[in-house]
């Protein structure tokens, strides 16, 4: 049973002053204060007389003297050798601070309603069907993460005491350069590797070091809500430049057309999210061509790119051009979400900045999971539980599209495979609400996101839709799952 400390620190106490009379009547005073005002609370012991008196430079038969007269109020409360504690009723003597009018609604900064905004809308979702990235059952680590991690941590140099690299343990940045060289194509060193809490830690650092006050930026049309809340919040709503996406991926004609000067441009070629097409040779040539025509940058986030099922995986456009791509990966799709390791590789005349940048958002990455990390790598464990957990995926992947098509309600609801990470989508009749559906399962307790807010107000092709993710869940509970979505579907159908 963890140990409660026994008494309060007494920081709301102010030094004593000789010169304002009797040091005794001060401290009850202040104490006196502290209770009513709730600083000090019902049944919370006090420091030691002795302890007190030294800590205050006075006699401790000052101390004495005033915890006499807070007792006699009825405040405090001797215990004998137990030591002096708040009184209990002291909580019905507290001053209260009045109300304030009940229409009185304080004003708060600008930015504080966005982030208020993205919290209500990146949420995480319980680990239900059909939430994404929940790794359970067979896709969840196997006993082999959990015993290389108490052997790391078994040694002095898993559990560090002093400050690490910002840039991410060595040894893990060198594993990452040798496992995207080899599963992604990626060409880099170590030292342009910069070690995240993830993909989103990686949106900001790119934000932050790539785009200037009046920059544009290009940015998928839908996309994923991560990149356009970090826009928006920090500032630059009117500089994001929506580019929407057809079946071959961004339309890079569309992007000349509308901000021809884009210092960056924000995209998923490997899999777009969320509607999940890979990029077309010729629009990841024309992107590349844009980039290095106008010195620009392609921020590529390359998310769940070891998770495809059919075909032949297309490699990072990172490997085309490293100059001017910044490629972000993470181990949360692969591995589980709350590890919060991801990486990014920045071009080698940029990884200082992004290292700069780094230590200004929170130093570097907590260090122990790092070495457990890199050895997973180096020990080709990584490599066995991607085999292994893209089977499992390609499993539940296709019961769940098999039982999509014999649950939905057809004419109202269309289930569109994707063959690659770990959503697929279904599409919605017009008519219907996606965001108001998406609310009415999780009180049902089936997790889906609406995919409508993933494109801009204005765009044409906008649609109503959910994104399902199919974690390692049981075939009973996704089918329990796909029958409450889908009866939620149908009593939302017009004239219901």
């Amino acid at each position: 049973m963890p140990r409660v400390a026994k008494a309060v620190e007494l920081p709301v106490l102010s030094p004593l002053d000789r010169q304002a009379g009797p040091l005794g009547r001060q401290l009850a005073a202040q104490l006196r204060d502290a209770i009513r005002s709730g600083a000090l609370r019902p049944g919370e012991l006090l420091p030691a007389t002795r302890l007190l008196a030294a800590s205050l430079g006075v006699a401790r038969g000052t101390v004495v003297d005033a915890f006499d007269q807070l007792a006699a109020e009825g405040l405090l409360q001797p215990k004998g050798g137990g030591g002096t504690r708040v009184a209990r009723q002291s909580a019905n003597r507290a001053a209260t601070v009045p109300a304030a009018p009940a229409d009185y609604v304080r004003p708060l900064p600008a930015a504080a309603a966005r982030y208020a905004e993205i919290a209500a809308t990146m949420y995480p979702l319980p680990a239900a069907p059909f939430a994404i990235s929940v790794p359970t059952g067979r896709v969840a680590p196997d006993d082999s993460w959990r015993k290389l991690s108490n052997r790391v941590r078994a040694t002095r140099v898993g559990a560090p005491a002093g400050y690490a690299d910002p840039q991410g343990l060595r040894s893990l940045r060198v594993a990452i350069a040798d496992y995207v060289r080899r599963a992604r194509s990626v060409v880099c060193t170590p030292d342009q590797v910069i070690v995240t809490a993830g993909t989103q830690q990686g949106l900001y650092l790119a934000c932050a070091v790539l785009l200037g006050e009046n920059d544009q930026a290009w940015v998928e049309d839908p996309a994923y809500l991560g990149i356009t809340a970090l826009l928006e919040s920090t500032g630059r709503p009117g500089r994001i430049v929506r580019v929407p996406v057809d079946a071959d991926g961004l339309r890079v004609d569309e992007g000349l057309r509308r901000a021809p000067h884009a210092r960056a441009a924000f995209v998923t070629p490997s899999h777009q999210y969320p509607l999940g097409m890979p990029m077309a040779p010729p629009r990841r040539e024309a992107l590349l061509a844009w980039a290095r025509a106008r010195n620009a940058w392609i921020v590529e986030d390359d998310y769940d790119s070891e998770l495809r099922y059919a075909g032949h995986p297309y490699p990072a456009l990172q490997g085309q051009d490293s100059r001017h791509v910044v490629y972000l990966g993470t181990f949360s799709k692969i591995l589980f979400p709350s590890l919060r390791i991801g990486y990014l590789i920045a071009p080698p005349d940029l990884a200082p900045a992004f290292c700069g940048a780094r230590i200004m958002m929170d130093r570097h990455p907590p260090t122990a999971d790092q070495h457990v990390l890199a050895a997973f790598i180096a020990e080709g464990l990584l490599d066995r539980h991607v085999r292994r957990i893209r089977k499992a995926y390609a499993d539940s992947r296709s019961a769940l599209i098999a039982l999509l098509r014999t649950t939905l309600p057809p004419g109202l609801a269309e289930v569109q495979p994707i063959d690659q990470g770990v959503h697929l989508l279904v599409w919605l009749h017009a008519s219907l609400d996606d965001v108001r559906l998406a609310r009415q399962a999780a009180e049902a307790g089936v997790a889906v996101r609406p995919l409508s807010v993933t494109y801009s107000a204005q765009a044409p092709q906008r649609r109503p839709g959910l994104i399902l993710g199919f974690g390692g869940y049981a075939l009973d509970k996704m089918t329990q799952a796909a029958q409450t979505l889908a009866a939620l579907i149908a009593q939302s159908a017009p004239g219901r």
